[in-house]
């Protein structure tokens, strides 16, 4: 059986193609925009982040740790040594957001699955982005030993 130190070495992430590279740059810099600015409407308190949140349910008072929380994942994403952790971390933040959105009965395509399409673009662009992860796709076409 073939372990993933025989694929790549662990140290350094890296891409399959230019085209691959800039395609995953994209999509990464695509949901990080998003991220950032939902991110930031939370940390400065933005009177229509506060409204959404309350129609969600939320009380205001969490609205600033949201915020930080959110932007520390940004963070750890951005960075190449932490983007795994920063990616599972988002995916984690975006599934409470797919569950608030459920509970309160919100639209499906556009409220409900719209962190799931974020959450396509933050593990398209890493996947993208650095070849190590592909191998841990089903789809990926494995070599003879």
């Amino acid at each position: 059986m073939q372990t993933v130190s025989q694929y790549a070495p662990l140290a350094a992430p890296s891409a399959g193609s230019k085209a691959a590279l800039w395609t995953g740059r994209v999509l990464s810099g695509l949901a990080v925009a998003f991220l950032a600015f939902d991110s930031l409407g939370k940390l400065l308190e933005v009177q229509p982040v506060i409204d959404g949140t309350l129609q969600l349910g939320y009380p205001r008072n969490v609205v600033f740790t949201l915020g930080v929380v959110l932007a520390s994942c940004v963070a750890l994403y951005v960075v190449p040594s932490t983007s795994v952790l920063g990616a599972l971390l988002l995916t984690g933040y975006l599934g409470g957001a797919i569950a608030t959105h459920v509970r309160v009965g919100s639209p499906l395509l556009t409220h409900v699955l719209f962190p799931t399409y974020i959450a396509a673009l933050v593990w398209g662009g890493l996947v993208l982005r650095d070849e190590r992860l592909r191998i841990w796709l089903p789809w990926q076409n494995r070599r003879a030993s």
